[in-house]
């Protein structure tokens, strides 16, 4: 499997997302936002950053590069693509996966940080993972509260589609330990179709033993397991 990285002005977790994919033994290149072309790429990631210095709304300028024609298309087709962090608002500014990201209920960028816990069992991403484990996973936003109105909310739950919630060390999802203000402690959706996948936290900073602390390796492992199953 291929996966492609694509590079917006002011981008900043684009080598992170090649960096940790690389050391799991997997081929990727970077895709500049004004290419046409993916390169045969059989998995998109977009990354997380400041992608074209977030004016206006984070990732409103970003989702009419050049390069989001192609990366939506081959959404469309039932490719894989994944946002991290500001790839989850271009995301969502593209309507590739339904509810909007908003600025944090502090008003403050928050770096640090915070578990994660598993829940969808059919998103690829979080199927096989210890629905009970917390995951240690680092946060860089300012922008990551998820909204959505109640109907999308309740598809949400129906369908399962809602892959990973804020929770404390033990796995309590609680006030408390929601960074951000986030409905229902949500830090990551997939589309209705479950091939688009959005999250705030960053596995790929979470990867390498180096870093001391590898649960980002536990999630990236998964998606790639399940996509080469």
């Amino acid at each position: 499997m291929k996966f492609g990285v694509v590079v917006f002005p002011g981008s900043n977790c684009d080598q992170d997302a090649v960096d940790a994919l690389t050391l799991m033994g997997q081929p990727v290149v970077k895709l500049w936002h004004k290419d046409h072309d993916l390169q045969g790429c059989d998995f998109i990631l977009l990354p997380g950053g400041f992608a074209h210095g977030d004016y206006l709304r984070t990732g409103a300028i970003a989702r009419f590069s050049p390069i989001m024609n192609e990366v939506i298309a081959h959404a469309n087709r039932g490719g894989y693509l994944m946002g991290i962090c500001n790839g989850f608002q271009v995301l969502a500014e593209a309507r590739l996966v339904p509810g909007v990201l908003l600025r944090n209920l502090s008003q403050k960028y928050t770096c640090k940080n915070i578990y994660l816990k598993p829940q969808s069992s059919s998103v690829l991403v979080s199927a096989g993972l210890d629905k009970e484990q917390p995951l240690k996973i680092p946060i860089a936003h300012g922008d990551g509260r998820y909204y959505a109105d109640a109907d999308t909310l309740k598809q949400l739950n129906d369908n399962d589609q809602i892959i990973f919630r804020y929770c404390d060390e033990t796995g309590a999802i609680t006030d408390a330990a929601n960074p951000n203000g986030s409905l229902e402690n949500i830090a990551g959706v997939a589309n209705e179709r479950k091939n688009v996948f959005g999250m705030m936290p960053h596995p790929e900073r979470a990867a390498d033993p180096l870093l001391g602390n590898t649960d980002g390796r536990l999630i990236l492992e998964q998606l790639i397991t399940s996509v080469l199953a």
